[in-house]
């Protein structure tokens, strides 16, 4: 017989093993052994045992709270049973008893969680409709070491953490249990008891597939399998991605790319306007910014709670399931920005999530982010491993993303990121290096390359740290691209200057070619550098009207002549005059007039280019692939380069002036005696410039420049000329 103590914990829901008294157990009761069923029910006036063929048994109820028990008088093995419940309101209905059914975790699951490596861990934690003997429900899992009691409470059981408590695999700290009945669509959350805390927690699932949409907090029941991909040419293809292939990517945040009645587009209407319009741009991959669920708007969704659910303002999980795999079919990659370096405090998301800092550290000098307002990865515990590594394969496995954006890399790498002295602790050698965050890259970059290869990884990482884009086996992090954050910082300090001091500064525009190599770049003009008061790219630009154009179309060549891969910002590419504003549609209006159109069909034109040309873009990462012509003539602030690639026939020569002087019969030192063409010109009058340049181009035999000939220019202004050697 069950003691008052113990029945008063099942009523009071303090009881941390509900197995142990719930469901069907053989008990010794007036000294002899008998087969005993209990249910806690508070919602229930009476309950039902119904076993098989064999009867029906009217369960007493033995405490106020809803306990029911029903002791069979001879029977000692366990028979297959139900559970007739009716309501207080007199609502009836039949179910499985959850507590009859065995545990579910493989061993092979719960050893690598154990160690730390699970990276598919999403396979069995979280919620997973299942059918079990028979019986269709869903299946739930949480990681909640330090609780003594966790529950799944739900619109199933008017969220009362009594009636479902869940099972603990007291080693790995994990809580399970099959709930019948439940199903695709219930809202769910875990209510946790912790020894620290009272009253309970009330946590949404931290690998829900899918959440309720803001301000609601509650996970959703969601099976995510089953959608059937058209993009297999494309999946094959990009397992065989050739690493010199271009790539100029297109950065957008879809809650404001564009609206309809001020409302969200959703992913499927994305699909149908998006699409085709990055398409028709010519840049090969779209870049979402942060779309896993996030409370905040104005966070843009780099400040999460549900790592593992496409947000739902914009639809379901299959709805951006449609939307990547019609990406994939226009032959278009998209990339996802991923956050690993902080997460919301929100109270509902995994901040002190059982109570300590299970996901973050406990001292604030290492677990909270004072920038943000945010809290820090404690990359150390197996279950962040476990949790992120997992969370970066989830997206590649069941939404097919091709590449992942790693933000703010540089907070994750050092322990004292804006922080001052005294506001951080060292690591175990007295150092500045996040050691643990830094094995953590590693192990991330190990994984996705293997389980997914073609995936691209990029590193928002702003300092000098060595290594980013070399291998692990080099003791490098592991990336394919890093941000080169210097060049974009540099070029635009250079650019927003008046073209008169510009003289002064030549510097900033070629210190770039000193480390252009030392890394694989890619060139950001990001959403980073068009809010916070930093104006939008055309408004940058100094001058009149003429020239901020002429300056933006200078940019944009030299970005585009410049080693290493693109990313352009939405907006940017028709010259948007207002910096960027999260809560509206872009000015798509703009786009009706004649000096915007230019800036897109420059942009379009230069991203054609750059897929067409090879010597813009097979050597990018490779000294071999760049010669300086001439970076000295900072009195008419002109510089000129040649791309190159393999063939030397093929090579580009690049000549840029960054002042609003014409200059004629400028010479210039070129690689090879022949016939040039100009295959492109920023000042041509079908991007809204005055039409200079040159007409003949003939190269005779004189050196020049380090160059074994050359030839005279008429160079326009503000502009950026591309020159070829005619076949």
């Amino acid at each position: 017989m069950l003691s008052e103590q113990t029945i008063l914990s099942i009523d009071n829901g303090t009881h941390g093993d509900p197995f142990s008294v719930l469901g069907c157990h053989l008990e010794t009761i007036d000294k002899k052994k008998k087969l005993v069923i209990r249910v806690f029910r508070p919602d229930a006036a009476s309950i039902c045992l119904l076993v098989g063929n064999q009867g029906r048994h009217q369960m007493k109820r033995i405490s106020d709270g809803g306990l029911f028990e029903w002791v069979f008088p001879r029977r000692k093995t366990a028979p297959s049973y139900q559970l007739e419940i009716t309501l207080y309101s007199g609502e009836s209905f039949t179910v499985d008893d959850p507590y009859r059914f065995p545990p579910l975790l493989s061993d092979y699951d719960l050893q690598l969680w154990g160690e730390g490596n699970h990276v598919k861990a999403y396979e069995f934690m979280g919620a997973h409709p299942k059918t079990i003997d028979g019986v269709t429900g869903t299946h739930f899992v949480v990681s909640a070491p330090a609780a003594t009691r966790v529950s799944v409470i739900g619109s199933f059981n008017q969220w009362d953490g009594r009636v479902h408590r869940m099972r603990k695999y007291h080693d790995q700290g994990l809580w399970e249990l099959f709930i019948p009945l439940v199903g695709e669509g219930d809202s769910y959350k875990f209510e946790i008891k912790t020894p620290v805390q009272d009253p309970p927690l009330k946590k949404a699932d931290p690998f829900a597939f899918y959440a309720e949409l803001r301000p609601q907090t509650a996970s959703i029941v969601r099976d995510i399998s089953g959608y059937e991909w058209g993009d297999s040419h494309w999946m094959n293809q990009r397992e065989q991605r050739n690493p010199q292939s271009p790539l100029s990517v297109y950065e957008c945040h879809i809650g404001s790319w564009r609206r309809k009645d001020g409302e969200f587009l959703s992913y499927r209407e994305l699909a149908e306007t998006l699409i085709p319009y990055v398409q028709k741009m010519g840049f090969t991959h779209i870049e979402l910014m942060p779309i896993a669920e996030h409370p905040y708007d104005p966070s843009w969704g780099y400040q999460q709670t549900g790592y593992f659910a496409a947000t739902s303002r914009f639809g379901t999980p299959q709805d951006f399931m449609f939307f990547v795999d019609k990406c994939h079919q226009a032959d278009l990659g998209v990339i996802v920005d991923w956050v690993p370096a902080h997460f919301a405090k929100d109270e509902h998301g995994l901040y002190r999530f059982d109570g300590t800092g299970l996901f973050e550290h406990e001292d604030p000098r290492q677990g909270e982010h004072k920038d943000w307002g945010t809290a820090i990865f404690n990359f150390g515990r197996t279950e962040v491993q476990n949790f992120l590594v997992s969370n970066a394969l989830f997206w590649l496995d069941y939404y097919h993303i091709d590449g992942l954006r790693v933000d703010a890399v540089a907070s994750m790498l050092y322990l004292d990121y804006s922080r001052e002295e005294g506001e951080w602790v060292p690591n175990a050698y007295g150092g500045r290096e996040n050691i643990e965050a830094i094995a953590f890259l590693k192990k991330f970059n190990y994984f996705i390359h293997n389980h997914f290869p073609g995936v691209l990884s990029f590193a928002e990482e702003s300092t000098s740290w060595g290594g980013v884009t070399k291998s692990e086996q080099e003791d490098g992090l592991g990336f394919d691209y890093k941000w080169n954050m210097g060049w974009m910082n540099d070029t635009l300090k250079y650019i927003e200057k008046d073209p008169i001091h510009r003289k002064y500064h030549q510097g900033d525009l070629t210190f770039s070619m000193v480390y252009a190599f030392s890394e694989r770049f890619i060139l950001p003009f990001s959403h980073d550098e068009v809010v916070h008061m930093k104006k939008s790219m055309l408004s940058k630009m100094p001058g009149d009207d003429w020239q901020k154009f002429a300056n933006l179309r200078l940019l944009y060549t030299y970005m585009f002549a410049h080693p290493g891969a693109k990313l352009l910002f939405m907006g940017a590419e028709f010259g948007q005059w207002q910096e960027w504003n999260d809560a509206q549609s872009l000015d798509w209006h703009l786009t009706e007039y004649g000096d915007h159109q230019h800036i897109q069909q420059l942009v379009t034109d230069l991203n054609a280019l750059y897929r067409k040309e090879e010597s813009l873009h097979v050597l990018d990462h490779n000294w071999q692939g760049f010669q300086w012509i001439d970076f000295n003539d900072a009195d008419n602030s002109i510089i000129s380069f040649v791309r190159k690639t393999n063939q030397s026939g093929e090579n580009v020569v690049v000549v840029l002036n960054f002042t609003p002087s014409v200059h004629r019969d400028y010479r210039v030192g070129v690689p090879s005696v022949g016939e040039y063409e100009v295959i492109f010109n920023s000042d041509s009058e079908f991007y809204g410039g005055s039409n200079v340049g040159p007409e003949q181009l003939f190269a005779r035999e004189d050196d020049l420049h380090g160059m074994p000939a050359s030839l005279d220019l008429a160079i326009p202004p503000l502009a950026g000329l591309m020159l070829k050697l005619k076949k």
